[in-house]
């Protein structure tokens, strides 16, 4: 009995071990942080509206650091938390230049206005308190891998947030990271960049997802000629 008894230990070990690496294979640690998995359209929950924060605590400052990570190690400028399946307002960003170790193009094309914004940038509850012009840019989007498309933009923009300590802060910017900044937050209420195009474009994106899926990942010397060419991924 005390043999069968010490077969089914070793069982249930195996068993705990091989969930934890199951996990591990989705959710990878990395340090203090957790690169996580991010949803893909048409998983239902990137329509989902996210939730507004009451008070800024430690799960808040834990979260903006996994986003932070999962973003670098995707390759992209920017990420909400609905991308990983947390209904929370906070999205992350990081428009600056590769040379000086950020995601983005070179130095030179940041404007004096987003040279002004401390990055990484931890944003919750953001509201955009004023917007002015317009632009267009080719948009990627880390949900829709493989896919970009031109969408319309304001230029500049105001926004009011929270920041990672729980502090209101007044972020104005154009270029880039106002861009991004817009795609970012209408994540957050359940927005595609894929809303913003033609019912002719949209559909054609979508029913090649539904027929083909996602393109298989490229290296990273890939993907950099990719940004170059097509756009960044938000």
């Amino acid at each position: 009995m005390r043999y069968y008894r010490y077969l089914a230990g070793i069982l249930r070990c195996k068993i705990q071990a091989f969930a934890v690496q199951s996990s591990l294979a989705i959710n990878a640690d990395v340090g203090d942080f957790m690169i996580r998995e991010i949803l893909k359209f048409p998983d239902p929950r990137l329509r989902e509206v996210s939730k507004s924060t009451d008070k800024v605590t430690e799960y808040h400052r834990k979260l903006a650091e996994d986003l932070i990570e999962t973003m670098y190690a995707s390759n992209g400028i920017g990420l909400a938390a609905p991308q990983i399946g947390e209904l929370v307002r906070m999205l992350v960003i990081d428009t600056r230049s590769r040379e000086e170790g950020g995601r983005r193009y070179k130095y030179e094309e940041m404007t004096e206005l987003e040279r002004a914004v401390q990055q990484p940038l931890i944003v919750i509850n953001p509201v955009i308190v004023k917007g002015e012009g317009k632009t267009t840019f080719d948009e990627g989007c880390l949900s829709i891998p493989g896919y970009y498309e031109t969408v319309e933009r304001y230029n500049y923009i105001e926004v009011k947030a929270l920041n990672e300590k729980g502090k209101e802060i007044l972020i104005k910017t154009d270029g880039l990271l106002a861009i991004c900044l817009q795609h970012e937050m209408d994540h957050l209420e359940g927005t595609l960049f894929l809303d913003h195009l033609s019912l002719i474009k949209s559909s054609k994106i979508k029913n090649q997802i539904k027929k083909h899926g996602y393109p298989k990942p490229k290296s990273e010397e890939e993907t950099e000629d990719e940004d170059v060419q097509e756009g960044v991924k938000v």
